[in-house]
């Protein structure tokens, strides 16, 4: 037997040959199976090349496509009670919000921002699915509730993208009381002419979508998102009726008129910058290079004091 080429040389061979490969370079698309690479999928929006299906998409990633050169400043959102029921299930309620936190890095399933986009100020709110669900807690309920409000201090408009399985069971009724404690945050904005456009992603369900998924003054929703109250699954087996094909998903609504538009997530910051534009009464964005991302925010409270300068009606004097 040679030990020089049957041992030493695969030895050293192996040694030589070995390489650190991450697990996460590749994913597979659900719908086509394609095997897409993690960076072309990232540039790519989390959109398959291959079939267009639009995967889930964490509010940073979200937010750092859609606002001007990236760069936005993300809003504060009172903390609520912690665990109020001391809920408990498999596990604690209080472990299961560290894990979700140490999977996402995020305090919540919700992250609220203010920003531009095309020049055009406005304050964001997008839930992660990946955070519990983007299940609606308190938190939630509280995210909306300030962006709403500073929508309406700094005259912006609001846009939310929903992405949620529905109430936080955990928090009981006190998740179900986000719905009429959101819809009455969103009349503010009603109130002072201020648009809300709401972007529903897949899925939004339960009392998100009962409650301020559906208020928007312009619903768009992402390609092939499931919209609805109760899932497909559940209406079969209680009507024992098979339903029709592409049932719930957002193309079927928007035959069916819950929707105003259905649009590539690619084309989703044209489209909402045309949209805004409009609605707020501003000139057409001016489509060309951005500046720089340093030099788009020098000073946020500088912007936010300018766009609290609002014209003032003129008073009649006496002798009018």
């Amino acid at each position: 037997m040679n030990w020089i080429s049957n041992y030493v040389r695969p030895r050293i061979n192996s040694i030589f040959s070995r390489r650190e490969v991450p697990e996460n370079l590749w994913t597979k698309c659900d719908a086509c199976g394609t095997m897409l690479f993690h960076r072309e999928l990232g540039d790519n929006l989390h959109v398959c090349s291959n079939c267009g299906h639009h995967m889930g998409i964490t509010p940073r990633k979200r937010f750092k496509a859609l606002f001007d050169g990236g760069m936005f400043s993300e809003i504060a959102v009172p903390e609520p009670v912690h665990d109020p029921l001391q809920f408990r299930d498999q596990k604690r309620y209080p472990d299961r919000m560290k894990a979700a936190q140490k999977a996402t890095g995020e305090k919540e399933a919700m992250l609220v921002a203010m920003g531009e986009i095309g020049r055009t100020p406005i304050v964001a709110a997008a839930q992660d699915f990946s955070f519990m669900g983007g299940s609606m807690g308190m938190f939630v309920g509280n995210a909306i509730i300030k962006a709403a409000e500073e929508a309406v201090r700094l005259r912006r408009p609001l846009v939310l993208f929903s992405a949620a399985g529905g109430a936080r069971m955990q928090e009981g009724i006190l998740s179900l009381m986000q719905m009429p404690r959101t819809t009455a945050a969103l009349q503010m904005l009603r109130e002072e002419g201020l648009p809300y456009v709401v972007v529903l992603t897949h899925p939004t369900t339960g009392g998100v979508t009962a409650s301020y998924a559906m208020l928007g003054d312009v619903q768009i929703a992402e390609p092939g998102a499931l919209i609805c109250f109760a899932g497909p699954r559940v209406i079969e087996q209680t009507i024992r009726e098979r339903l029709p094909e592409g049932f719930q998903r957002a193309e079927y609504l928007l035959e069916h008129g819950m929707l105003d538009r259905v649009t590539d997530r690619r084309k989703m910051r044209d489209e909402l910058i045309v949209l805004l534009r409009m609605l707020m009464d501003m000139p057409p964005a001016v489509w060309g290079e951005l500046p720089p991302p340093e030099s788009i925010v020098e000073d946020w409270s500088e912007q936010d004091a300018e766009a609290q300068a609002l014209p003032e009606p003129k008073k009649a004097s006496a002798k009018e």
